[in-house]
């Protein structure tokens, strides 16, 4: 038993060691640092947004001790990250594991370095989920939920697999008490378009809602029982530009069902920022459709 503990030990420690050779200190906040990860070896970092509290005076401390200075290339409080730049080259970035490979009860390793070196602690995937909208309206792939004591300025760091490969980006700011990671696939995708745009196009409508219950006739024939009505409509605003008027009743856009607010958030993405979709709504009882270009808020 003792040989197989002391197996698990080095290998424990082994994968440490290797992940956190991607693992850097950001300093950008005036209490703890946070944590950060080495997305690209070209100077991309991924850090928490909540750890990074100014826009300027930002430093990276590196896996080999260096400290040198950042500037800030985007944020994303919908899903707390931020991404940093340094110069240089030859950093170790991180290879990353898609959450579909992960398991509940699977072993993983929380990583953080807000001193000068690698801190860890080790846990266990407590629950695995769909894909879910915080409460700042960021769009997660997957839920993905841990056990691990997030101890300060660890925020921002990994979340790694036993294989080595990094699964995430932890965070204590999205749900308060549970500690959550950003799966591989959303850190990604924000990632890339917060380098391209600075931050994360979301659709805008100009409208006010709420979810209201429709006729039974249009239950039946849609096959929802709610939409969405329009309690205000912005003068020059895309819905009224595109015809729509306050009491209109929204119960598809882009041909997908409108029933509470949050599935319209989620199809308000930044891919349909600036384009051109139709809009199915009831008006005194009757079925309309129209065509709304999405603006950008």
């Amino acid at each position: 038993m003792s040989d197989v503990l002391q197996s698990l030990s080095e290998a424990m420690a082994n994968l440490a060691e290797r992940g956190g050779a991607s693992v850097v200190r950001v300093e950008a906040r005036s209490r703890f640092p946070a944590s950060g990860v080495i997305y690209r070896a070209d100077g991309v970092i991924v850090t928490s947004n909540h750890g990074v509290e100014r826009d300027d005076e930002l430093r990276i401390g590196l896996p080999g001790g260096d400290s040198v200075a950042a500037e800030l290339a985007g944020r994303d409080p919908g899903t707390d990250l931020a991404v940093l730049r340094v110069a240089g080259s030859a950093l170790s970035a991180a290879s990353w594991v898609d959450a579909s490979e992960l398991r509940v009860g699977h072993l993983i390793l929380a990583l953080g370095r807000p001193g000068q070196s690698i801190q860890a602690t080790l846990g266990v995937v407590s629950a695995l989920g769909k894909a879910w909208r915080t409460g700042g309206g960021g769009e997660v792939d997957r839920y993905l939920q841990t056990d691990v004591v997030m101890y300060p300025g660890f925020s921002g760091g990994p979340l790694v697999a036993a294989d080595g490969r990094i699964a995430g980006v932890n965070s204590s700011a999205l749900v308060r008490g549970v500690s959550v990671t950003i799966p591989a696939g959303t850190v990604q995708r924000v990632v890339e378009t917060l380098l391209v745009h600075g931050h994360m196009p979301r659709g805008y409508l100009g409208v006010g809602l709420q979810p209201v219950r429709l006729d039974p006739g249009l239950q039946e024939s849609l096959g929802q029982p709610t939409g969405l009505m329009l309690l205000s409509v912005e003068a020059d605003g895309p819905a009224a530009q595109g015809g729509l008027l306050q009491g209109d009743v929204l119960v598809t856009l882009d041909g997908l069902a409108v029933r509470q607010i949050d599935d319209l958030q989620a199809l308000l993405a930044g891919e349909r920022v600036g384009k051109a979709v139709t809009v199915r709504f009831a008006r005194a009882g009757a079925l309309h459709e129209t065509t709304v270009t999405v603006g950008q808020k």
